[in-house]
């Protein structure tokens, strides 16, 4: 079983005056690990902790993150999925803020200062950012679409940072996705990720929501905060779990009744965040939606 497996947690010498702990779960991916931990060295303007969850490490991960003297890290044999991996590295997190970030990320340059200043300018820790995905082909409406390359071979690096920061977009309302950054006592508070979406399809927006329920309310999206995403460069190749139907079951509606409802994601942001008032036919549609989970099972 998961919950059993034997894991390693192992933190090196602590950095002190580190920011962020970036918790970033990888499964057999160490080129793109490579490139993103890479970006952060390169691109980041503050220090930070950063964690890796080797996830089985079969492919030279294990030995290349052992051999970083910067990297503090945990590892299991097997793959444990991206909900076990981050709750796994909370354990080792020194610093205020967490960091989720995807190891098919490269963070562009200042994408930690510009969170710091959106949290300097809050002043209270009920708050979840999310910085701006660039990808090949946008996933959402809350991506910029720009094609700087779809695998490693391709990643035309120069090219993206000459031009990352002219890619027009503004911030946004429903910080849900990675990369994204919460204070440790909200992600306490919220008991971090939920284990019954592992390997972890939808544990995205159940954290959000798990969130909204604690009566967080600013959810952002900052644009000058800004991340290439390859994208699905692990979750292509897992066994996916039945996480629609498990979010349905828990929360009583569906993930995009979240994301297009509560959060509005993807909007021009506008402020803090309102209870919505939901139209008499998504109700309904929710309803149907909830008894076929039960009548399902």
């Amino acid at each position: 079983m998961v919950a059993t497996i034997p894991v390693l947690k192992k933190r090196r010498s602590p950095k002190d005056g580190a920011v962020f702990s970036i918790l970033i779960p990888s499964w057999n991916n160490l080129s793109y690990l490579k490139l993103c931990i890479g970006s952060i060295r390169k691109n980041s303007r503050l220090l930070h902790q950063v964690i890796v969850h080797i996830n089985e490490g079969k492919d030279g991960t294990k030995d290349w993150v052992e051999s970083q003297p910067d990297l503090d890290y945990t590892f299991s044999e097997q793959n444990i999925g991206v909900c076990y991996a981050l709750n796994i590295g909370r354990d080792l997190v020194t610093t205020d803020y967490i960091v989720y970030l995807n190891d098919d990320m490269y963070v562009c340059p200042g994408w930690d200062l510009a969170l710091l200043d959106e949290i300097k300018k809050i002043g209270n820790n009920y708050f979840f950012l999310s910085a701006t995905a660039i990808e090949p082909v946008a996933s959402s409406n809350c991506v910029i679409p720009a094609d700087y390359g779809t695998e490693i071979e391709n990643f035309r690096e120069e090219d993206l940072l000459k031009e990352y920061a002219t890619l027009p977009m503004r911030d946004w309302q429903g910080a849900t996705w990675p990369p994204n950054v919460v204070h440790k006592d909200i992600w306490d508070l919220a008991g971090g990720y939920s284990v019954e979406f592992s390997p972890g399809m939808y544990s995205d927006p159940d954290f959000s929501m798990k969130l909204w329920v604690l009566g967080i309310r600013l959810f952002k999206g900052v644009s000058k905060s800004r991340a290439y995403h390859f994208g699905s460069k692990s979750t292509g190749r897992v066994v996916k779990n039945k996480g629609y139907y498990r979010f349905i079951s828990k929360w009583g509606m569906t993930s995009s009744t979240l994301t297009k409802q509560y959060l509005r994601r993807g909007e021009p942001f506008d402020g803090m965040l309102a209870e919505p008032r939901l139209p008499a036919f998504l109700l309904l549609k929710n309803l149907f939606k909830r008894l076929s989970v039960a009548w399902r099972g």
